[in-house]
């Protein structure tokens, strides 16, 4: 069966309530699981809280151009809490917020709910937590979720239900969102094969049937794990951390610079799309969802109906650097104290 028919069968599983559809048999599955958790007591797993990263970024611009900052949410698990970097400037994060306070020329505030860990169950308090100041509701927010959701064998139709509900609430709430989907779990070191393979087909398989469940609610993904893995596979002691399972800080950089045109899209940020964006075209959904899977970086936005836009963007290959972490101009303001991590 095709990835754009597994993902739509999943996808119809998750809109209709349903949860028993699974993507590996209970044996294999089983296996998965092991090799993982292996995985992870080999090679350490930190066991670190992420730095905490929330304050303004592009402070200057409020002097410069006395714009009001841009509101920006992380939700998501220890990917999206920046998990396995130590300065706050390396977070996925603060990066994006650096990114898009230079795009804006505006002060951009962000505020990181993800937790380390978490499953796509845990959106439901994440959300809650975003959105309980009206005042200071988010313009927009990025979602990392999937990968323990994988690991620990969660129904996939009720993971992407999950994921679906917190973008609708968040829409709702008047925020725009853009979710980064299910990494590949295939490039973690000590899982070999064929575990590796199935690992990669699970994640693209989820990646591809949460992107119809977020386009079908008016979010906007972008696939990671396609982008990452080759990167991962090819540059390991540069693109994972120093627990061999969570990205560095160039990892994380080149997550942010797939995102970052995503994000200043949704907010009208960009004049005209960039050169190197190439724009495949309308398809159902389900196939856009399916190509994007397959190729990291790609975007899918709703288009009408049971339609879907896929963008591509081409201007970096595998073999070029990742940005370097802001510098401490970029850092946010000190005027406040972040939060207590939770």
């Amino acid at each position: 069966m095709s990835r754009a028919r597994v993902a739509r069968r999943i996808a119809a599983a998750a809109a209709y309530g349903g949860g028993s559809i699974g993507l590996l048999g209970g044996v294999a599955a089983v296996l998965l699981l092991t090799e993982v958790s292996h995985a992870k007591r080999v090679v350490g797993g930190s066991e670190d809280p992420p730095p905490r990263a929330d304050g303004r970024y592009g402070f200057d611009f409020v002097l410069r151009t006395g714009q009001p900052p841009l509101r920006l949410a992380f939700l998501g698990d220890s990917t999206a809490a920046g998990q396995g970097v130590h300065r706050p400037s390396q977070t996925p994060g603060a990066l994006l917020a650096s990114g898009l306070a230079a795009v804006s020329e505006r002060p951009v505030d962000l505020h990181n709910v993800a937790q380390p860990g978490a499953q796509s169950n845990d959106l439901e308090r994440q959300v809650a937590l975003v959105l309980q100041d009206p005042a200071a509701r988010p313009d927009i927010c990025v979602i990392m979720i999937g990968a323990n959701d994988v690991t620990h064998r969660m129904p996939p139709a009720q993971s992407v239900r999950l994921l679906s509900e917190a973008v609708r609430r968040l829409r709702d709430g008047g925020c725009e969102v853009v979710v980064g989907t299910c990494p590949d779990l295939g490039t973690i070191e000590p899982v070999y094969q064929p575990l590796r393979w199935v690992a990669r087909r699970l994640s693209r398989q989820l990646a591809a049937a949460q992107t119809i469940g977020v386009v079908e609610q008016g979010g906007r993904t972008v696939s990671l794990g396609d982008l990452l893995g080759p990167e991962f596979a090819a540059n390991p002691r540069e693109l994972f951390g120093p627990d061999n399972y969570h990205p560095s800080a160039e990892g994380y950089a080149t997550a942010a610079m797939a995102v970052l045109p995503t994000l200043c899209g949704a907010l009208g940020l960009w004049p005209e799309e960039p050169e190197e964006t190439r724009d495949v075209g309308i398809l159902p959904v389900a196939k856009a969802a399916a190509a994007a899977a397959a190729e990291g970086g790609s975007e899918v936005t709703a288009a009408r109906g049971p339609w879907a836009r896929l963008l591509r963007r081409d201007g970096r290959t595998s073999g070029e650097r990742a940005p370097s972490a802001p510098s401490a101009a970029e850092a946010p303001s000190s005027t406040g104290s972040p939060p207590a991590a939770r």
